[in-house]
């Protein structure tokens, strides 16, 4: 489309919301964006209506079609509230719950979201201040709700706000619902069809008696409880980088057994704009800078962070040469399931039927590890919605005792359904109490899960091409990977091929193709060589970029080696990012 066609489609679109039934904060506003000479904000405001994906909406907040604002919220609210109804017609009282974070807006939006609910006949269950977003979750599945959602934008800058919806097992939605639901919400084309007036009496609030109901379910999560006693001084500094989890995660840590929890009082202080950093997110090192210089003045033992609605961890330690350094994604998963597994069997709890589930993309020594205590392992996609689809499906089959993903995402119970940092964060200052009843820091216990199991390092790497013409290479590039797939990557031979968008494993050796059970297709490339190096490959879905996730494996045999298989690690990284070209 031409610049002046998209002018003139803009300027009509902004000129229907001047003559509509839309508040007068809103008329101002897009009044202002059309005297403006740069008619930039205009433009992006309007340019396309801000889609309701699979999951949710997320958005930069202001006027416009393509803007986060109650209008946006409204439409999504009332295709939910319609879907339901199809849904639940046998039940006599349909029920949802709603959440919201720190994030400017989010209160406002839940608000305006409880009173349509309420005008469509929904009882609605509203907490009566920011919650983290597991704890929704959690309170979804307590109050047999049949639906529930969630006024977040998880980690992405303080412009942003977003919407998630969840199904009634306090999971985020995935098919048939999600696309059922979008459906509905696309069906709403004017803001006359959104019931805004809402009913009170439907509306119910919710706060400290779902806190305490949350927190006792994360106290029986605890599997060395004697080695908390004798920590419990351990010094752990906590920081919510001004989100929820300042309201329940020190509580979580006290209701373990922790009396030593250092905070970082200029992030306590809960606030939309994140006045400390530049962008909320724990797995970058700027996020933990405050937190880590605390746990430098304080000598203390870990440095946890969650995002600003407390579903993701970031932990610091301090290493071998007692600087402190960042912990992945991979490795606190790896950290998470290499406890549970052990501790389960040494308590006894290991009966034969359990499980871990983990995305594609994260590391495989996760794999070693369940494989060598005849734990079954689960693969599934990106998102932490395919992990609650696998725990729903084996639902009264077999016993699930964690999962998570790279992205800094993990959950050690089933109470939710959604990737939880206050269980987390409990978590893990257990297992650095019983590190510590071993003799051992946390960093040495990672050091030893290497050398029990290989050595192994994964880098990520985007590849950014901007436009339609970019589109078009990121495209082309997978089309070159599928018809001409590599041989080798950096000296070793490629003797695996999963392609998750044709569902076909082929097992380069052999010729032989299995098909991939997996619930649907997506757009992802997989090689794996002979030397245990794993590629993964696939186009982002919300940006001009296409992702390379690399894992290389090496030998490790006493702590005294890590820096040496760390170096060999990165060569070898190198070695495949030549072999790729990125």
């Amino acid at each position: 489309m031409e610049d002046s066609s998209l002018l003139k489609e803009v300027l009509a679109k902004a000129q229907t919301w001047l003559n509509g039934n839309y508040n007068e904060e809103t008329k101002k506003d897009i009044q202002r964006m059309l005297d403006a000479d740069d008619k930039t904000e205009l433009i992006e405001s309007f340019y396309r209506d801000l889609e309701f994906g699979t999951g949710g909406l997320r958005g930069i907040m202001g006027a416009g079609t393509n803007r986060m604002n109650i209008y946006t919220v409204g439409a999504a609210t009332q295709g939910l509230s319609n879907y339901l109804k199809a849904q639940f017609p046998n039940v006599a009282q349909i029920s949802v719950v709603i959440g919201h974070d720190c994030r400017n807006n989010s209160r406002l939006f839940a608000e305006i979201s409880a009173n349509i609910f309420s005008a469509n006949g929904i009882k609605v269950y509203l907490f009566d201040d920011l919650r983290p977003t597991p704890e929704a979750s959690f309170a979804i599945r307590k109050l047999g709700c049949q639906s529930g959602i969630i006024l977040t934008a998880s980690h992405n800058p303080k412009e942003y706000n977003g919407y998630k919806a969840y199904w009634d097992d306090g999971a985020q939605m995935i098919a048939p619902h999600d696309e059922n639901v979008i459906t509905e919400v696309t069906k709403i084309k004017s803001i006359d069809e959104i019931k805004f007036e809402g009913n009170p009496a439907l509306i119910e609030s919710i706060g400290e008696e779902i806190d305490a109901a949350f927190i006792e379910a994360i106290k029986t999560l605890s599997l060395s409880p004697e080695a908390i006693q004798r920590n419990s001084d351990l010094k752990i500094v906590y920081t919510p980088i001004h989100g929820t989890g300042v309201r329940l995660i020190p509580r979580a840590l006290r209701a373990f057994g922790f009396t030593n929890i250092i905070n970082v009082p200029e992030q306590d202080i809960t606030s939309g704009n994140f006045p400390t950093v530049i962008s909320p997110n724990p797995e970058e090192p700027a996020a933990l800078d405050m937190a880590v210089k605390r746990a430098m003045a304080t000598d203390a033992d870990i440095v946890m962070a969650s995002d600003p609605d407390a579903d993701r961890l970031g932990i610091a330690v301090k290493n071998d040469k007692n600087e402190w350094i960042l912990v992945n994604g991979n490795q606190t998963a790896l950290l998470f399931v290499y406890y549970l597994i052990r501790r389960w069997k040494e308590l006894g709890k290991l009966k034969g039927n359990e499980y871990i589930v983990k995305t594609i993309v994260t590391t495989e020594i996760i794999k070693q590890i369940a494989e060598r205590n005849d734990v079954e392992m689960f693969d599934c996609f990106t998102g932490f919605k395919w992990i609650a689809a696998v725990i729903r499906e084996n639902e009264g089959i077999r016993q699930y005792i964690g999962g998570g993903e790279e992205s800094y995402g993990f959950l050690p119970e089933e109470f939710a359904r959604d990737k939880d940092a206050v269980s987390s964060c409990a978590m893990m200052a257990e297992i650095t109490a019983w590190a510590k009843d071993n003799g051992k820091t946390l960093f040495e216990l990672l050091q030893d899960i290497y050398i029990e199991y290989g050595y192994g390092k994964e880098k990520g790497i985007s590849v950014v091409r901007k436009g339609k013409s970019g589109a078009e290479e990121i495209i082309q590039m997978m089309k070159n990977f599928r018809s001409n797939p590599p041989k080798e990557i950096a000296g070793s031979k490629v003797h695996l091929i999963k392609d998750y968008d044709s569902l076909k494993m082929t097992n380069v050796s052999t010729g032989e193709v299995s098909v991939l059970d997996m619930p649907a297709t997506s757009n992802v490339l997989q090689y794996f060589t002979e030397d245990g190096t794993k590629i993964s490959v696939r186009p982002s879905g919300t940006e001009p970029k296409i992702k390379f996730y690399i894992e290389v494996r090496g030998e490790m045999k006493t702590r005294a080696g890590y820096d040496a298989a760390d170096a060999a690690a990165n060569q070898k990284i190198e070695a495949v990012r030549a072999s790729l070209g990125v």
